[in-house]
C-alpha cells in the first residue's frame, strides 16, 4: 500500500481548482473562489494575448478581462504601463468613436516574441499541473 503525503502547495493547486464554478452575467463559466496569486501570475499575458489579436484601448482590454475573469477595476492599467515600459507595446491616439481622442495599444515586434515564449511556457505549465493532478486522482 503507497501512501501519497501531498505537499502544501499541490494541496492548494488542487483546491483552487476543485471550487465550485458559477455563471457570469455572459453565460460563461467563471470559478466562483480563486486564489489571487493565479490570476497576478498570468494576467499579463492574458493582455498580451488580447493586444496579439487587434489594437485595443485599455478600457476595451478591462472589459474583455473582466468578461472572463473576476478582475477590479483599475487591474489592466498598471499592466499596461509596465509593458510600456518595457517595450513591449506602444500607444497611439485615435478619434475613431467620435469622441474624445482614445490610447490604443498596440504590440511591438518584442511583444509579439515574449506573448509566444510566455503563451508557450504558460500552456506547458497548465499541461504539467493537469498531469499532477490527473494523476493524483488515479492514486
Amino acid at each position: 500500500m503507497r501512501i501519497f503525503i501531498m505537499p502544501d502547495t499541490a494541496k492548494a493547486v488542487l483546491t483552487a481548482f476543485a471550487r465550485y464554478h458559477t455563471m457570469s452575467s455572459s453565460g460563461k463559466e467563471r470559478c466562483a473562489e480563486m486564489n489571487i496569486q493565479y490570476k497576478k501570475g498570468v494576467l499579463e499575458l492574458c493582455v498580451l494575448a488580447l493586444l496579439e489579436t487587434r489594437d485595443q484601448y485599455g478600457y476595451d482590454v478591462s472589459e474583455t478581462l473582466s468578461a472572463r475573469i473576476d478582475i477590479s477595476d483599475g487591474t489592466v492599467y498598471p499592466i499596461l504601463r509596465k509593458l510600456k515600459a518595457e517595450g513591449l507595446v506602444t500607444t497611439y491616439l485615435s478619434e475613431e468613436s467620435g469622441g474624445p481622442p482614445r490610447k490604443y495599444y498596440t504590440l511591438t515586434e518584442l511583444g509579439r516574441e515574449r506573448y509566444k515564449s510566455d503563451k508557450r511556457d504558460w500552456l506547458q505549465f497548465v499541461e504539467d499541473v493537469k498531469i499532477l493532478l490527473e494523476d493524483h486522482q488515479n492514486e
